[in-house]
């Protein structure tokens, strides 16, 4: 069965969703989807994201969706992917994905306006955003505020207390806001965690935790504030996303700050990805050779050595062309097993037409009077001998035609003159209607031909 991927692109991991069978935008689910989430690691972030989607590429899968922030991104990530040679693609911007999803699952009914807060593991990115038609009025995106900020808040709080000791080299210090990193997100669901490292215990209350980030939560909500406001848009609601959307004390400061209802939606981290698969559409290109695959075969008519035809089944009832060129379609009557009429009497009916007509055509010079002309013509033609001699031509312009006799030679003395054929005289055409006429054609049968009136006047008799 085929399926989609849909791909979001963050900057300390790469997420990867698939829909679960039967999970679709008429069916939707929004826990639907089969996640794989891939660290990016020591390479960059596009890389990482092309190896993400080499990994989850199938002979089912027909489209793929990637979330971008940016043009810069959407460019970088691009870039990536032509240096795999991957094509079958399409970048969506991760507002409009986010927005997907929402719609989708309900998350939005009665709002027709609302400020998207995206705060991930690099950046905060704020966003007022038109439902109906996916306009974002404004946006701005910063830095300032970060999960990464909140890891390293977690760890300077922990080396103060004197309970962990500062790591003495890099390595160490990326290990410990990892360890960082799983208290927060452990915070989301308990209120204590209490977790061990080689350089001590990280032991860390909700509260706590609360009043250390008290700061950077108020700064981000005043950051949202600031956009609203610029876009001169009436916000019916907050939508949180982004891994540090689980927190609960981000919902609570924004919702006092700003004064509007604010939604979290289930799995924060995978709503753009999760809203990607909704938008994945095949290519172009890979949709038009799909069609040309799943192409059914139409069952033509077989035809037989004595030239009958076995009716076709086919859907579509197509003609066909049996013999040459003089060969006739067959349609109906082959569909249903009929025979076409041979092709001998075919061609016999062809040439006994031409030659009524040739017949036609010349009766009808002959009674308007052109054939005694062309007749004449002919028996008035220069003889000519065996030997290369010049010969003289009847020119019309002329009021007399002068003939030199070509000199003797005694070599065609020997030969004997040609004979001299006469034209019999013809009576010219008949300028009223009269009775039938019957016209001899040589090689031919007497013909009958009505008598026409005249169409042109005669010509002079000679």
């Amino acid at each position: 069965m085929s399926s989609v991927l849909g791909i979001s692109v963050g900057a300390s991991a790469i997420r990867v969703v698939r829909p679960q069978t039967g999970n679709s935008a008429e069916h939707f689910a929004p826990d639907g989807f089969d996640v794989r989430v891939t660290a990016v690691g020591e390479q960059s972030v596009e890389d990482a994201a092309v190896e993400a989607i080499v990994g989850a590429l199938g002979p089912e899968i027909t489209a793929t969706a990637i979330a971008y922030r940016s043009e810069a991104h959407a460019r970088a990530v691009r870039a990536a992917l032509a240096r795999r040679q991957l094509t079958n693609y399409e970048l969506v911007p991760e507002v409009a994905a986010a927005v997907e999803f929402l719609q989708a699952g309900g998350e939005l009914s009665g709002a027709t306006t609302i400020a998207l807060y995206d705060l991930g593991g690099a950046g905060l990115s704020v966003s007022v955003v038109d439902i109906a038609t996916r306009q974002v009025h404004c946006s701005e995106r910063t830095s300032d505020v970060s999960g990464d900020y909140l890891d390293s808040l977690i760890r300077e709080q922990q080396i103060a207390s004197g309970r962990i000791a500062h790591p003495p080299d890099p390595e160490g210090l990326e290990l410990l806001d990892r360890l960082c990193r799983s208290a927060k997100e452990q915070l989301t669901g308990s209120t204590a965690v209490a977790l061990p490292s080689e350089y001590g215990l990280v032991l860390l209350s909700q509260e706590n935790f609360d009043a250390l980030i008290m700061l950077a939560v108020e700064s981000s909500a005043r950051l949202t504030r600031d956009v609203i406001t610029r876009s001169e848009r009436s916000v019916q609601a907050v939508v949180a996303i982004g891994g540090c959307a689980r927190i609960p004390q981000v919902a609570k400061v924004l919702e006092r700050l700003l004064g509007v209802p604010v939604l979290a939606p289930a799995h924060p981290e995978t709503v753009i990805a999760r809203g990607a698969a909704l938008l994945a559409r095949p290519s172009r290109a890979a949709a038009q050779a799909r069609a040309a695959f799943e192409a059914k075969t139409e069952v033509l008519p077989v035809v037989r050595p004595d030239r009958s035809v076995l009716g076709g089944r086919g859907r579509r009832r197509r003609r066909m062309m049996l013999g040459g060129r003089g060969s006739r379609p067959v349609g109906r009557e082959f569909a249903a097993g009929g025979t076409g009429a041979p092709e001998g009497k075919r061609d016999l009916s062809v040439a006994g037409v031409a030659v009524g007509a040739l017949v036609v055509v010349a009766a009808l010079g002959l009674a308007l009077g052109w054939g005694p002309q062309v007749l004449q013509g002919d028996s008035q033609s220069t003889k000519s001998t065996r030997s290369a001699v010049p010969s003289t031509v009847e020119h019309t312009v002329a009021p007399t035609t002068t003939v030199t006799p070509p000199p003797a030679d005694s070599t065609n003395a020997s030969v004997a003159p040609a004979p001299q054929y006469h034209q019999s005289p013809q009576a010219p055409a008949p300028t009223h209607a009269g009775p039938n006429t019957i016209i001899v054609v040589p090689g031919l049968p007497a013909i009958v031909v009505p008598t026409l009136p005249p169409l042109l006047p005669p010509g002079p008799h000679r």
